[in-house]
């Protein structure tokens, strides 16, 4: 029979346990735990078939990155974001793939929607210059998609309202600086660090615009919501994180961490907080899970206009995002003095659920982007599409 990606990914968690100091101290994901999860695409569940990728559909990748998580965050989100940057090779063609990817394919990628440089145009393409940042799992890609103002002889290249316009180039690693300055207090296993190209010349063909129709032809790669594709996993990877962070306390409670004779599970104000996390944890995962598969249904039924359904998934994702950091700091207050030792795994769900809340996913300006839309109001929020 065949391994399905969640029963791979699943068979991998005692390995990615196994490896969890090693990851904080690293920085960075074991290589050998990063092959592991390569030769079972779980850093690029939205490759398209033809290239060798699974091209799963949004809620199959979910329960993979979900289940990840629930072991360690870095390593989830190092899933979530390879398959939601390398989702991306859709746009090129199956020659650009392979002369940047190998024959076949091996389609590992990092990247940034952040703009670090430029990229000017010349006989054939652009040349590429710049220092980009957030880079996850650069360590373990093979090449970068990096989003770039475009030039030109005149300089920047604007749109008819003065906005930069920008294309995304994929780069090669090798051929640039990888910069390491990735410190921080938690995800730290995802060497989301820098890299710097100068002078670099990236042929057309390696390159796209984000809002242009993909090459392959699936309704994963609609522009029109395709980043909520992606960031339908960086909530999987938080509500993820919010489970282990339940798992975690449930062993305190049950061991006892304190000098009172009495064990938290046994505490009126405890039981009332476990039994209110799950509520949460629960509801916060049924809206994600709803509104991305009724987003998806309508993608595959080429339903023409699908902003009604991407409101509610954007707003879900970013309210499983933000209540996933709210059970944590419960869990942590409950939990008292003994949720700050490292050994029992809270305080690692608590340092790594604060930083992956900084997404922009999981900002409130998705609930006023949300509320706006709803209201039929002029949208003003920042959509990062």
């Amino acid at each position: 029979m065949t391994e399905t990606l969640l029963q791979s990914a699943k068979n991998l968690l005692p390995m990615i346990r196994a490896n969890l100091d090693r990851i904080d101290s690293d920085c960075r994901l074991p290589p050998e735990l990063a092959e592991a999860m390569s030769q079972k695409d779980l850093f690029g569940l939205y490759v398209p078939k033809v290239l060798g990728g699974p091209e799963s559909d949004p809620i199959t990748a979910f329960h993979v990155v979900e289940a990840i998580s629930s072991v360690d965050g870095s390593t989830g989100w190092c899933s979530f974001n390879g398959s939601a940057v390398t989702a991306a090779v859709s746009r090129v063609s199956i020659a650009a793939a392979k002369e940047l990817f190998g024959d076949p394919p091996d389609v590992l990628g990092s990247g940034s929607a952040r703009s670090g440089g430029t990229a000017i145009v010349v006989d054939g393409g652009y040349t590429v210059t710049g220092r980009w940042n957030y880079l996850s799992g650069v360590d373990h890609a093979k090449c970068l998609f990096l989003n770039c103002n475009l030039a030109d002889e005149n300089g920047p290249v604007t749109t008819e309202a003065g906005t930069p316009v920008s294309r995304v180039a994929i780069v090669p690693v090798k051929d640039g600086t990888v910069h390491s300055t990735w410190s921080t207090m938690g995800m730290r296993g995802t060497a989301s660090n820098d890299a710097e190209f100068i002078d670099l010349f990236v042929p057309a063909s390696h390159t796209y615009v984000r809002t242009e129709p993909p090459v392959h032809e699936n309704p994963l790669y609609n522009p029109q919501t395709a980043i909520l594709c992606s960031w339908a996993l960086a909530a999987a990877n938080a509500l993820g994180m919010a489970r282990g962070a339940m798992d975690a306390f449930m062993q305190i409670a049950t061991t006892g961490s304190t000098t009172s004779p009495k064990l938290l599970r046994d505490r009126t104000t405890v039981q009332t907080t476990v039994g209110e996390c799950e509520a949460i944890i629960g509801a916060g995962r049924s809206y994600v899970l709803s509104a991305v598969g009724a987003m998806w249904e309508s993608q595959v039924a080429k339903e023409p206009d699908l902003m009604d359904k991407a409101v509610h998934a954007r707003l879900s994702i970013a309210h499983a995002i933000r209540q996933s950091v709210d059970v944590v700091d419960k869990l942590f207050y409950a939990a008292g003095t003994g949720s700050i030792h490292r050994s029992n795994g809270l305080e690692r769900f608590f340092r790594d659920l604060h930083v992956s809340g900084q997404h922009i996913s999981g900002l409130h300006s998705n609930y006023e982007l949300g509320g706006q839309l709803l209201l039929g109001a002029e949208p003003t929020a920042p959509t990062y599409s």
